[in-house]
C-alpha cells in the first residue's frame, strides 16, 4: 500500500454571486423575526398564542365598529383602544421576545452570526424592528379596521371620511409609541437569559410590578409626586405622553405641567433600553 496522499477533485467552487453585504443580512434577521412574531413558517403551537392574541384584539375592533354603526356608540376611540388593549400586548412581547433574542442565546449561535459581515447594532436593530413592527401591526390594523367601519357608515359623505382619517392618524402614531417602548424593554429583559420561560415572567413582572408604585404614588399627599407618578410605569407613561400631546387630562392621569417629563423619559428609556441591548451583544460579539 502507498503511504502517498490522493487529492480528490470533488467538484467544489468559489461563490461567484453578488456580495449582498450588510444591508441584506439586516433585511433577513428582520424578516424573521417578524415572520417568527406570529409564528410563521414554524409549527402549529408556536402560532397558538400570537393568533390568538390577534384574534382577540381583532374582535374587539369588529365589536366597536358594529355598534358605533347600529347605535353610533363609541366604546372605544383610537387611543382608548390602544389603553384597553394593554394587558394583551404585554402578553404578546412576553411570549415574542423570547422567541426572537432568547432562542438564539440558548442554542449557542450569536458567534456564528457575528463571525459573517454583521454588527451588534444590526443585530439589535433588526430585532428591535421585527418586534416594534410586529406590536404596531397587532394594534394598528384593529384601527384599521375601526377606521372602515367608521367611513364606511358616516352620514356626512366624504368630509366624514376625511375626519375618521384625522381622527386614525393620531391613533396610529400612539400605537408607535406603545410598539417603541415595549419592543425596547422586553427585548432587553429577554436578553438577559436564555431561557424563555424565565424571560418571559421577567417581562411580565417588569410591566405588572411597576403598576403598584404608581398608585402608592399618586395618593401622597405631594402634589408633584402625584403629578409624577405616573413615571414609575411604563403603561401609566404613555398615557401621560397621550396627555401632553393631546392636552387632556381627563385620562385617569394627572400629569400637571410635566408633560414635557414624561415625553424625555419616554425617549430616554427607549435609548437606554437599546444603548443597554447594544452593549450587551457588542460583549457577546467581541467572545
Amino acid at each position: 500500500m502507498s503511504d502517498a496522499g490522493v487529492i480528490h477533485d470533488i467538484g467544489y467552487q468559489r461563490y461567484e454571486g453578488p456580495r449582498l453585504g450588510r444591508a441584506a443580512v439586516f433585511g433577513a434577521i428582520y424578516q424573521h423575526g417578524l415572520r417568527a412574531a406570529f409564528g410563521l413558517g414554524r409549527s402549529a403551537k408556536a402560532k397558538i398564542f400570537p393568533w390568538l392574541v390577534a384574534g382577540i384584539v381583532l374582535l374587539v375592533a369588529v365589536i366597536n365598529a358594529a355598534v358605533k354603526a347600529q347605535a353610533n356608540v363609541i366604546l372605544f376611540d383610537y387611543f382608548s383602544f390602544d389603553d384597553t388593549m394593554s394587558w394583551l400586548v404585554i402578553f404578546f412581547v412576553a411570549i415574542v421576545a423570547p422567541e426572537l433574542v432568547s432562542r438564539d442565546m440558548r442554542s449557542g449561535v450569536l458567534p456564528l452570526y457575528f463571525s459573517r459581515p454583521l454588527r451588534a447594532f444590526d443585530y439589535i436593530g433588526a430585532k428591535f424592528a421585527a418586534l416594534a413592527t410586529a406590536v404596531f401591526l397587532l394594534l394598528g390594523v384593529p384601527q384599521l379596521i375601526m377606521f372602515l367601519g367608521g367611513a364606511f357608515t358616516t352620514k356626512k359623505g366624504a368630509s366624514g371620511v376625511w375626519n375618521e382619517f384625522l381622527d386614525l392618524l393620531p391613533g396610529w402614531g400612539y400605537s408607535v409609541l406603545w410598539a417603541l417602548l415595549f419592543a425596547s424593554i422586553s427585548l432587553l429583559v429577554a436578553s438577559i437569559t436564555g431561557k424563555r420561560a424565565f424571560a418571559a415572567g421577567g417581562i411580565v413582572a417588569v410591566f405588572l410590578m411597576t403598576a403598584p408604585v404608581v398608585g402608592v404614588l399618586s395618593i401622597l399627599p405631594s402634589t408633584t409626586a402625584q403629578h409624577l407618578a405616573g413615571l414609575a410605569s411604563p403603561m401609566s407613561l404613555l398615557t401621560g405622553v397621550q396627555s401632553w400631546l393631546r392636552g387632556k387630562n381627563d385620562l385617569g392621569l394627572d400629569i400637571g405641567e410635566f408633560g414635557v417629563i414624561y415625553g424625555i423619559e419616554f425617549f430616554c428609556l427607549v435609548a437606554a433600553c437599546l444603548l443597554l441591548l447594544l452593549a450587551r451583544y457588542r460583549k457577546v460579539a467581541s467572545l
